[in-house]
């Protein structure tokens, strides 16, 4: 939630407990909003509290009305004919520096009150006056002359903005389509934003409409509709961390309405579309995974010295997908999907065993590599935060099955990455022990979901527990990184299983036993 100075004094906060910071990066205040503050919070300016003067004339607003469209078109001219010079990052920013006053101009408009926001609204999102404005035929006049040039630079900067190959079973997807397609200004005019790298006093004005819900409402489909250019975007970015703020400045603003996001989720797809832009983008810089024998290892995982790791280009994407992952409905509709757990399984198959760290014994390294920083922060932010934003919605005996349905897709990737890595036997030949990784994200997804679904669930550790010989050969790559007296003292509590034959009873205790100290080696 976000507040303005202004709207935060006028309102009365004596039962309130808060804690208040200034945004550097501006953008909408969410008094007035319902669905993202509850009413009696509102200002004295907003809500009920708000004095109600009456409908206005009709001739009041007529020519700010028929002024509107063709004001913000003139933005959508300017960004189109910047677009004919290189795509790079310095030329996005003189264009954005070029209009600037004219942006201002456009903002100072809306801060005039809820009437000229409506007319300006109204604009945004009619399709039948983007039509008009901008489709031919043109007239036979210079300025026809000059739409039909205008259009041909459009129809090439749409081009030039491929959305990423998926899988052929997503294709169908509206927001995976090829090519894009503009039913509004306001399309368009969230296409520039990504084009040009979110500029600043572009998402501010965008932003400050938001408590115009029918605008809020197609502002959030056609972000969503743009959403898999993002990784594009990233990549190509002269300076990520500062596009991965704004994007993400924009972004939590939208997300953050649990009714909405559940929308998306249900009609246009966006976790699909979430997850396949994360592996999609991670997809592209894998290499082999070194470790025991690299002639028979055929498992690929995330290079860790590639920019996309070092400058955190994917941390817009993993924010978003933790911010809809805290609404519980849209967390469980996660998890009631099969094919969306299995894509995500095969990103956390990406991070299962990467940067492997290769012991030096010939002589001194003067300096570390710094990939083990990317390393760990990249299992933390796109593989940890996620599994603890669901395990949080999991409380009940109701949600079995949907734990039980991770921890079976978590079994089920890791016998694939034993074969892939051709790891067979819980023993390591002398040469395998120099390489060790400190990243086993399916080993804490398996680890975690099997705690919580004993613990808080129901479910018996006889119904979940891996096979003892499995389980064996699960521990040895956790354990690996321990202390050696710790790893001997550790593993041989671990081989004396049970058998699955013994007696129910004595097999679910034990089984509890196993996953309490299973789970504190995944968690060292």
């Amino acid at each position: 939630m976000s507040i303005c100075r202004e709207c935060f004094h006028r309102g009365d906060h004596s039962t309130h407990d808060f804690n208040m910071f200034l945004s550097q990066a501006g953008g909408a205040c969410d008094c007035g909003d319902k669905s993202v503050m509850k009413e009696d919070g509102f200002c004295s300016n907003h809500g009920n509290k708000c004095p109600r003067p009456g409908t206005a004339p009709a001739e009041l607003m007529c020519v700010a009305e028929a002024m509107m469209p063709r004001l913000i078109l003139r933005l959508l001219q300017h960004f189109r004919e910047s677009s004919t010079g290189a795509a790079n990052s310095d030329n996005y920013r003189v264009a954005v520096q070029e209009c600037e006053g004219y942006v201002q101009m456009l903002m100072e408009f809306n801060n005039m009150g809820d009437l000229m926001r409506s007319a300006m609204t109204k604009a945004l999102i009619n399709p039948q006056m983007y039509r008009d404005l901008v489709s031919p035929p043109h007239p036979d006049t210079e300025y026809g002359a000059y739409m039909a040039e205008s259009n041909k630079m459009y129809e090439k900067a749409i081009d030039s903005f491929p959305a990423p190959d998926p899988p052929d079973e997503y294709r169908h997807l509206p927001a995976l389509a090829p090519r894009l397609q503009h039913n509004t200004l306001l399309d368009e005019f969230i296409f520039w934003t990504f084009k040009y790298e979110f500029p600043q006093n572009v998402v501010c004005f965008l932003l400050n409409m938001l408590p115009d819900q029918d605008y809020k409402e197609h502002l959030t489909r056609t972000f969503v509709m743009h959403y898999a250019r993002i990784p594009l975007v990233l990549e190509n970015s002269a300076d990520p961390e500062t596009l991965s703020n704004r994007v993400v400045h924009m972004s939590v603003q939208l997300f953050s309405n649990e009714a909405l996001a559940l929308r998306c989720v249900q009609q246009l797809h966006l976790l699909h579309v979430m997850v396949l832009s994360l592996r999609l983008m991670m997809g592209k810089i894998l290499v082999q995974n070194i470790m025991h024998d690299p002639e028979k290892n055929f498992h690929y995982v995330i290079d860790c010295t590639k920019r996309v790791m070092k400058e955190h280009c994917y941390w817009p994407l993993v924010s978003d997908f933790n911010n809809v992952l805290s609404h519980k409905s849209v967390a469980l509709l996660f998890l009631q999907d099969d094919a969306l757990v299995d894509m995500w399984f095969e990103f956390l198959s990406m991070l299962q065993g990467m940067n492997v760290n290769v012991r030096e014994t010939g002589g001194h390294i003067e300096f570390e590599p710094s990939s083990y920083y990317s390393a760990f922060s990249c299992e933390l932010e796109a593989a940890a935060y996620p599994m603890w934003s669901v395990l949080a919605h999991l409380t009940e005996p109701a949600h079995a099955p949907l734990a039980r349905r991770i921890v079976a897709a978590a079994l089920g990737y890791l016998q694939d990455w034993l074969d892939a890595v051709d790891f067979t036997a819980a023993r390591l030949h002398r040469t395998e022990m120099l390489h060790a990784s400190f990243h086993f994200p399916l080993h804490r997804y398996l680890a975690a979901f099997l705690c919580a679904g004993v613990r808080a669930m129901g479910l018996r550790a006889a119904d979940v527990l891996p096979p003892p010989a499995l389980l064996r050969l699960l521990a040895a790559h956790p354990l690996r990184v321990q202390k050696r007296d710790e790893v001997g003292f550790k593993f041989s509590l671990l081989l004396p299983l049970p058998s699955p034959h013994q007696g129910s009873g004595s097999r679910n205790q034990s089984s509890s036993d196993d996953i309490t100290l299973y789970s504190r080696i995944l968690n060292m």
